[in-house]
């Protein structure tokens, strides 16, 4: 709910974005000036293998100086982020593995047996690649939108990103390759929870 209440608002803004996120993407220079174009909530995003899409809490494609970004927003509170591929592989099958093998190649890393890192940032950060790649972007990006200070999720974050040879820092970017883009930037943003009065302005 925080992270609809959070982009409904900033739907009446210049640029489209919340504040939060505006600065954030300003720190960057793929991202720098960075305007909303249109963002889908529960975008649904193909993969190979198994039958189930990935469904993205927000997946939005933003317009900055040199064509487009692939954005894709995971909201965070309390919550983690699902199970682990050891965890997710528990009833393994060959549906699953062709998955699991698809989004370390759709993401440029070794394919893994197992691992502790969490299945739903593989293929959260899959989806904006593929998404980038569909609409010729030459940026992808993973955004957490996180609205608990003392999230569950952010040591996750950091280790999954630890997987690509870079380092996460919390209300920042980082820059990795990855194959069909240009770039795959990861971000986390720590963001307020809306006010009852910003919460009765968008009823």
């Amino acid at each position: 709910m925080e992270l609809a209440v959070s982009w409904e608002l900033a739907a009446r803004t210049p640029r489209g974005l919340p504040d939060a996120v505006s600065r954030l993407l300003d720190m960057h220079p793929s991202t720098r000036g960075a305007q909303l174009l249109f963002g889908m909530p529960e975008h649904l995003v193909p993969l190979r293998g198994g039958s189930r899409a990935s469904q993205t809490d927000l997946w939005a494609v933003l317009k900055v100086d040199d064509g487009w970004v692939s954005l894709a927003v995971e909201g965070k509170a309390r919550e983690p982020f699902g199970p682990t591929i050891n965890e997710w592989l528990r009833e393994s099958s060959t549906g699953k593995r062709a998955r699991l093998d698809g989004l370390c190649e759709t993401l440029g890393v070794p394919s893994i047996d197992a691992s502790d890192l969490r299945h739903q940032l593989f293929h959260r950060s899959a989806s904006a690649v593929i998404e980038a790649s569909r609409i010729g972007a030459r940026t992808a990006m993973i955004l957490v939108q996180n609205f608990y200070p003392a999230s569950v999720a952010w040591p996750d974050f950091k280790s999954f990103v630890d997987l690509f040879g870079a380092t996460a820092c919390r209300d920042g970017i980082c820059e990795v390759r990855c194959p069909g883009v240009e770039r795959l930037l990861f971000a986390w943003v720590d963001s307020c929870i809306a006010t009852d009065a910003e919460l009765a302005s968008i009823v």
